[in-house]
């Protein structure tokens, strides 16, 4: 990777330069991170290992898993070892790359969340059309298409960032290297690059959370005339995909819908996005939800029955 910049490493600056409080993160964080890979684990095997995996939600809730280990992992890592370390110094190369990643991996999650959505429109609101429409072959599609659109964004963000010259200072007030901090040490005019960063990141969780919102409206508003117990599965399932888009959409909407400019309050919006949302996903698409919940018994008490044997 080329560097036009003067610049070969930027200082992050964290969440805090308290040390008490950057021990009391890493542990928290360290919790986090743990939770999070047993969580997903946890899904994609129980998913794969049962018959879930033929149903389109759970398909798509095995690669939302795969999406959310990976999406974490871009940040997490380096954010516990910079808590416990006084410099949190990245390379220009590396800072890029995670640039790349974290734009990659969290435009896949936002696609797939709106592929569970239209999964959840079509089951509800088209029910005697659903096996047609849902087929395995356009749910594969459907994923390509995730990862494709995810792959565009981010490739967008990277070479709009990687074309501007840095010459200093280079003390990034974040945990993670992101476009906006980055915007602020540039050494030339930023303003067209910053509308065009609302117009991409912002743009596209703006209509994808207007996307959602539409469908779990119109969803709602066809299970209107179910009978109780219909409607209390259909409520359930549904309120668990709104909890998690509203942990992930909200703080990133509050980032990147707005011009380019930084608040402190970034830092703990972002956080919301890249670690508690991803761990909260196992803990709402399994506690909320019967059909996972069966298979995670079945699955690990067969497991354990075998181990016994």
């Amino acid at each position: 990777m080329e560097n036009s910049s003067d610049i070969t490493m930027f200082i992050l600056l964290g969440l805090s330069s308290n040390n008490n409080i950057e021990v009391f993160c890493f542990v928290l964080f360290l919790f986090c991170y743990i939770a999070i890979w047993m969580g997903n684990v946890l899904i994609m095997i129980s998913i794969t290992c049962s018959q879930l995996i033929h149903q389109p939600m759970y398909f798509f809730l095995n690669y939302l898993s795969i999406s959310d280990l990976c999406y974490t992992s871009t940040v997490t890592p380096k954010l516990m070892a910079d808590l416990l370390t006084e410099r949190k110094i990245i390379s220009y190369n590396n800072c890029m790359a995670q640039l790349f990643t974290t734009h990659l991996f969290g435009g896949i999650e936002i696609f797939i969340l709106a592929a569970m959505a239209y999964d959840r429109y079509v089951a509800i609101c088209k029910p005697l059309h659903y096996t047609a429409i849902m087929s395995r072959r356009r749910c594969n599609k459907i994923i390509i298409a995730c990862c494709t659109g995810g792959f565009v964004h981010s490739t967008s963000q990277f070479l709009v960032t990687i074309s501007l010259p840095f010459c200093g200072p280079n003390e990034i007030d974040h945990y993670f290297c992101d476009v906006y901090p980055l915007l602020k040490l540039a050494c030339c005019d930023t303003h067209i690059v910053g509308l065009l960063v609302i117009a991409n990141s912002g743009f596209i969780a703006l209509v994808t959370f207007v996307v959602l919102m539409l469908s779990y409206f119109f969803i709602l508003y066809t299970i209107r005339a179910y009978p109780m117990e219909s409607r209390s599965k259909a409520l359930s399932t549904c309120s668990s995909h709104i909890t998690v888009v509203i942990l992930f959409f909200v703080p990133a909407l509050f980032i990147y819908i707005r011009p380019a400019t930084t608040f402190p309050e970034d830092k703990a919006f972002s956080l919301f996005y890249t670690i508690i949302a991803p761990m909260f996903n196992p803990l709402v698409y399994t506690l909320r939800n019967v059909e996972m919940k069966n298979a995670l018994r079945k699955v690990w008490c067969h497991q354990i029955f075998l181990k016994q044997k």
